[in-house]
């Protein structure tokens, strides 16, 4: 039985893993591709690929993690662990905070509202997604720091009694998760936040054409439309990630039992692999190369038939 579940979950890991890459990697090439022609990126098209090269990280790191669990405990040293710990926390990190950075630029960018405080965020959106990216990057360093000093507290021995140790291993632990919560929970509330005002921004929107007497399907509609869904595809695949995170941090013993261990790693790659086949799907551009490659792949596999 164990052996069937762990082919089974195996193989379902390996299928997203393939698939999330090819998302990822599709949308990384045709932007790169863009850019050398036209010598420019927008600065849409230029997180959507910065998304995308970190979330190939972090199916990387993920599937490295998987294997050296379940198929080589042997090199999974504490050093080895530490290394992966950091790279994961870092690879996820920017994976987060660029999408979210990508739902407040859809924001100030489609939004219409007022207020001068928002206009003046909508004049400076680059300055804006810049410095929210660069404050996120505090909460990075502070959780690398902390990662390391547990790791190396670990690896070494700790001079001083046990109440000492396990004082020092309570705080660094609480502080672990702490930072992890911010780091997770403040990104997810501003595309939250994101969602609600687009919202808001299209009833004002759909409220003004219907009282002056126009049709609700102009550009604009649309476009409000479209950012709400892909916004909200993020909110949902990350809660969702967020919420097994939360249960193997506050439940670490759950991981070492053989369901949850081959559980919980083809569930968490779920969210970078869908979410990038929504960010094709929301970008008109990819969409257009997306449907491309698929009729030349059909031609393709006609011919040799």
């Amino acid at each position: 039985m164990i052996t069937l579940l762990s082919t089974i979950f195996s193989v379902l890991g390996i299928i997203q893993f393939v698939l999330g890459n090819f998302a990822n990697g599709f949308i990384a090439l045709v932007n790169c591709i863009d850019w050398v022609k036209r010598q420019k990126i927008s600065s849409t098209d230029g997180i959507v690929t910065a998304v995308a090269v970190s979330r190939i990280v972090l199916l990387y790191v993920m599937v490295i993690h998987w294997y050296l669990i379940l198929l080589n405990p042997a090199l999974y040293s504490l050093k080895v662990r530490t290394i992966v710990h950091v790279a994961w926390t870092i690879s996820n990190h920017y994976s987060t905070w660029l999408a979210t950075s990508l739902s407040i630029f859809y924001l100030l960018k489609i939004a219409n509202f007022s207020s001068l405080t928002f206009l003046h965020l909508k004049l400076r959106v680059k300055s804006v997604v810049l410095m929210m990216l660069l404050g996120a990057s505090f909460i990075l360093v502070l959780q690398v720091v902390v990662i390391s000093i547990s790791g190396t507290m670990q690896r070494s021995e700790y001079e001083g009694n046990f109440t000492q140790k396990t004082k020092l291993r309570d705080i660094l632990w609480l502080s672990h998760v702490t930072l992890f919560i911010l780091g997770n929970l403040i990104p997810f509330t501003m595309s939250l936040t994101s969602f609600l005002l687009l919202i808001f921004s299209l009833w004002k929107h759909l409220r003004k054409m219907q009282l002056n007497g126009k049709e609700f399907q102009d550009p604009s509609t649309k476009v409000h439309i479209k950012a709400m869904q892909v916004v909200i595809s993020f909110l949902l695949l990350f809660a969702f990630y967020f919420l097994v995170l939360i249960i193997s941090i506050w439940s670490p013993k759950k991981l070492h039992e053989e369901p949850f261990l081959l559980l919980f790693p083809t569930v968490e790659v779920i969210y970078p692999s869908v979410h990038s086949f929504i960010m094709i799907w929301g970008n008109r551009k990819l969409t257009q190369a997306f449907l491309l490659f698929l009729w030349q792949l059909g031609c393709w596999l006609k011919d040799r038939k």
